[in-house]
């Protein structure tokens, strides 16, 4: 895997911009899930992802072009976090022409990303 941007609110607002590409967005949910890719071994080493990912995506699933995958990502997101894209950044939401699958997971995702830094206490 490349270098990946840092985890903080301009990767996050970079994601919902689309200035960041699919791949390195599904890269940064990989790696806060525990998913980390053994080059020598050219193998998933799933060590550290927690039982109800692990047992269900033994490979970490793409989750902007795959929905359930995606489900599970916000259903994980605790109900206090929920609404942090708009507490915290101000996102209202993509206006109507803009409401397609990939962009609203983009939004899913960098809201579960939101709630993963403040669980860890990560970011501004």
């Amino acid at each position: 895997m490349s270098e990946l941007p840092p985890l903080s609110t301009q990767t996050i607002w970079a994601i919902i911009n689309d200035e960041i590409d699919d791949n390195t967005v599904n890269q940064l949910v990989w790696r806060c899930l525990g998913y980390r890719y053994d080059t020598a071994t050219e193998e998933w080493d799933t060590s550290a992802v927690a039982s109800e990912w692990r047992d269900v995506y033994p490979l970490p699933p793409d989750f902007i072009a795959e929905r359930p995958p995606n489900v599970k990502l916000v259903r994980s997101i605790p109900p206090e976090n929920k609404q942090l894209l708009k507490e915290k950044l101000g996102f209202e939401g993509y206006k109507i022409n803009e409401l397609v699958p990939r962009k609203t997971r983009r939004a899913q995702i960098s809201n579960w990303l939101l709630s993963y830094m403040q669980m860890q206490g990560i970011g501004e």
